[in-house]
């Protein structure tokens, strides 16, 4: 069954206005289904927590739909919920995965997390593939650029039941995307994220100050002057730039190795269109990229199946049970 069409309300398009009701509307979502807490080791002093809603009755019987957050998110993200509610309802065990340091694994890891460690993906669909016989993987914002980095640069690691990969909205030129940020326009966007990021580094700091510098975060007033003084130095890149050629996906697209969508608005205030046309590639093989007029950051506010209207989930779960034989029976999201 195709998906409906995305058709949001007269009043609901613009790139903004669907980046923040999106927002709106999904920040109150809860989790309520059971869940199992898996740490998952990923490396020197990685330890990844992830949350698994397993289906009843034969484990290996559903496939598992792997969800990714963005900057400055967690497994508690409204999009991650309004995603795996549709998923579960759907017949998919859900796992939710906080990337390093995200939300409730502060205390699991003290590493910080970027847009380019694709190795935390990685071993974590391969710690999951030992249960389930196929995989989806759904990444948001930055975790959709994390979800196409695994998919390419790590394509020889990935794990033979993962059988389709969605990006929505993924920054895949990050420098590109950094100077969108820079724009007057999108200054509440930049306080918001510096609110977060910031207060994560003071908490971090104050755990392991044998690994953080005081006060690295003070006086800063850009993402860009963020990744040049923390992201950088801490994510094992020479400066800014060099973190922003190496963690972006873009150039890696024609490397891609599974069915792969990748979503996103035109009218996204924070990842400029033009970047991502620019970098798709002439014969994407494997890929299938999907740019909507409108649909802003995220958003993707218009009827659908998924709770709180988010039609970008409908979206890529129909595509996923498209590249996955007999996933998804159709059933209306249980989680409002």
């Amino acid at each position: 069954m195709p998906t409906r069409p995305f058709e949001p309300h007269a009043l609901a398009r613009g790139g903004h206005r669907q980046t923040l009701l999106g927002w709106w509307m999904r920040r109150t979502l809860r989790w309520s289904l059971p869940s199992e807490e898996r740490v998952v080791a990923a490396g020197d002093d990685v330890r990844l927590l992830c949350r698994v809603s397993w289906q009843p009755g034969v484990r290996e019987d559903a496939p598992t739909l792997v969800l990714l957050h963005g900057l400055s998110g967690s497994d508690a993200a409204g999009y991650v919920l309004a995603s795996g509610a549709l998923a579960y309802a759907r017949g998919f065990h859900v796992a939710r995965l906080n990337l390093r340091g995200a939300g409730d694994s502060e205390a699991l890891c003290p590493r910080l997390y970027n847009s380019g460690v694709y190795d935390d993906v990685l071993a974590v669909l391969r710690a999951l593939a030992a249960e389930t016989p196929r995989l989806a993987l759904l990444g948001f914002s930055l975790g959709g650029n994390l979800a196409l980095l695994a998919g390419s640069l790590g394509a020889d690691r990935l794990p033979a039941q993962l059988g389709a990969l969605v990006a929505v909205s993924p920054p895949i030129d990050l420098a590109a995307c950094a100077a969108a940020l820079d724009e007057p326009r999108n200054r509440l966007y930049v306080l918001n994220f510096l609110q977060d990021l910031c207060a994560s580094y003071r908490s971090r700091q104050r755990r392991r100050p044998d690994l953080f510098e005081a006060g690295r975060e003070r006086g800063v007033r850009s993402i860009r002057e963020y990744d040049e003084r923390i992201t950088a130095p801490y994510g094992g890149y020479r400066d800014a730039a060099d973190y922003y050629a190496r963690a972006s996906s873009g150039p890696h697209l024609g490397r891609l190795a599974r069915p792969t969508l990748l979503l996103a608005g035109l009218d996204d205030p924070l990842i400029p269109g033009a970047s991502v046309r620019r970098l798709l590639p002439a014969t994407p093989r494997l890929l299938r990229a999907e740019l909507h007029a409108t649909g802003g950051h995220v958003g993707f506010v218009a009827p659908s199946a998924a709770p709180r209207h988010f039609w970008a989930a409908e979206r890529a779960l129909d595509f996923v049970a498209e590249a996955l034989p007999d996933c998804g029976d159709g059933r209306a999201a249980s989680i409002a």
